[in-house]
C-alpha cells in the first residue's frame, strides 16, 4: 500500500479542484492512503473527501515561511513513513515539509527555485490548459505525460464531487431557522479576490425579485466578509420580497455552507470558491465572470451556464478595474442571469 502525502493548496477553489488528483489516484492505487497538508479551515472540505484518509493541520498561513516550523513538521512526518509526496502549491516554501520528511519521492510542477526539493519535478505545465488537468497529470508518471491532450477532453476527467449530510444539513436548517418550503436559489455574491470578479449588487437584487415572484426563496452566501455586499442586496429588495430572502454571510461555519448550497436547485455566482463547491455539490450552477476566465478554472459540472461579457479588455485577471467602468460586469445584464436559470428548469421538463 502506498502512503501519500500531500501538500494542499491555500484557496476554497484550488481545494476542491485539488479532489481530482485524489480520485484518479485512488483510481491507480486503490489500497494507497491519501493524507492532506493543509490550514484548518480545509478540513471541513476535505473531510467531505471520501479518497482522503486525513487532514493533517498546517499551522502556518498563506506567505509564510518560518524555516524552522517546517523542519519541525518535516521531522514529525518521517515517522509516518510516506512513499510518495504531491506538492501542488508553486511556491519552493511548499516543497520544503515533503524534503525535510525524506519521502522517497517527491512530485509537483516546476515552480520556484524547487530543484532538489522535489525529485519528480514536472516541466511541462504548459501543455494543460486546465488546473485539474495539470492536477490529474501528477497522479501518472512522467513519461506518460508528453503534451497536450494525453488525459482526453476535459469531460473525461475526474470531477470533484463532495459528500452531503441529511444530518448536517437538518441541524444547520434548524440552527438557522430556514425551510424548505420553496425551492432554494442559493446566491454568492463575494469575491475574495476583488471588486473586478464582482457582479454589481442591484444585478443580483433583481434576479432575487425575479425568481421570488415565481416561487422560489433567496439564499445568500459569504463569509464575514460579504456581509456589507449581502446587506444591500437586500436593502435593493422590496420589503414583500426581502421576506423570501435570508442572508447567511458570516453565519455559516463552512461545513455547514457545504451542505446548504448542496440543498439549493440552482446557485448563481461570481468566480469564487462557492462557485467551486456549489459545482461540486451538485447544483446548477450559473457562473458570472468579469475579469477573469473560465478557460483556466471553470466549473467543473456539466450542470452549468457561464456568463460573461465580450468586451476587448476582458479578461484583464485584475483586482480593481484598470479603466475604472466594471462594464465587463455592470453591462451583464440579470436578464441574461434569469434566462440561464430557466435554461434548467426547461432541461428537465425535456428529460421528464
Amino acid at each position: 500500500m502506498k502512503k501519500i502525502l500531500v501538500i494542499g493548496p491555500s484557496w476554497v477553489g484550488d481545494m476542491v479542484m485539488s479532489q481530482g488528483l485524489y480520485i484518479e489516484l485512488k483510481r491507480l492505487h486503490p489500497e494507497s492512503q491519501i493524507d492532506v497538508l493543509a490550514p484548518g479551515w480545509c478540513k471541513a472540505i476535505l473531510d467531505r473527501m471520501p479518497e482522503v484518509n486525513e487532514a493533517l493541520d498546517m499551522p502556518l498561513g498563506h506567505g509564510d515561511f518560518d524555516l524552522r516550523t517546517r523542519y519541525r513538521i518535516g521531522k514529525v512526518l518521517r515517522g509516518a513513513n510516506y512513499d510518495l509526496a504531491f506538492t501542488l502549491p508553486n511556491s519552493a516554501k511548499s516543497a520544503l515539509i515533503p524534503w525535510f520528511a525524506r519521502i522517497p519521492v517527491r512530485t509537483g510542477w516546476k515552480g520556484e527555485c524547487r530543484y532538489g526539493l522535489l525529485n519528480d519535478l514536472r516541466t511541462n505545465k504548459r501543455a494543460f490548459q486546465y488546473m485539474l488537468e495539470r492536477y490529474v497529470a501528477l497522479a501518472h508518471k512522467k513519461q506518460e505525460m508528453t503534451g497536450s491532450g494525453c488525459l482526453g477532453a476535459l469531460e473525461s476527467l475526474p470531477y470533484p464531487k463532495l459528500s452531503l449530510s441529511a444530518d448536517a444539513l437538518e441541524q444547520a436548517l434548524a440552527k438557522l431557522k430556514l425551510n424548505m418550503d420553496r425551492p432554494v436559489l442559493g446566491l454568492c455574491p463575494g469575491a475574495e479576490f476583488g471588486p473586478a470578479k464582482r457582479w454589481p449588487e442591484q444585478h443580483y437584487s433583481r434576479i432575487a425579485e425575479e425568481l421570488i415572484d415565481k416561487g422560489h426563496q433567496v439564499w445568500l452566501f459569504g463569509s464575514k466578509k460579504d456581509t456589507e455586499v449581502t446587506s444591500q442586496i437586500q436593502q435593493l429588495m422590496s420589503e414583500s420580497s426581502r421576506a423570501h430572502c435570508t442572508n447567511l454571510a458570516g453565519r455559516t461555519s463552512l461545513i455547514e455552507a457545504i451542505d446548504l448550497i448542496g440543498a439549493c436547485q440552482t446557485v448563481v455566482s461570481n468566480d469564487s470558491g462557492l462557485m467551486h463547491i456549489a459545482a461540486a455539490v451538485g447544483c446548477n450552477v450559473v457562473a458570472i465572470y468579469g475579469s477573469s476566465s473560465p478557460k483556466y478554472t471553470p466549473p467543473l459540472t456539466s450542470k452549468l451556464r457561464v456568463l460573461n461579457t465580450d468586451i476587448e479588455c476582458r479578461p484583464c485577471f485584475q483586482r480593481e478595474c484598470p479603466k475604472q467602468h466594471l462594464k465587463c460586469l455592470v453591462d451583464l445584464v440579470p436578464q441574461h442571469a434569469i434566462e440561464a436559470i430557466e435554461s434548467f428548469d426547461q432541461v428537465r421538463c425535456d428529460e421528464s
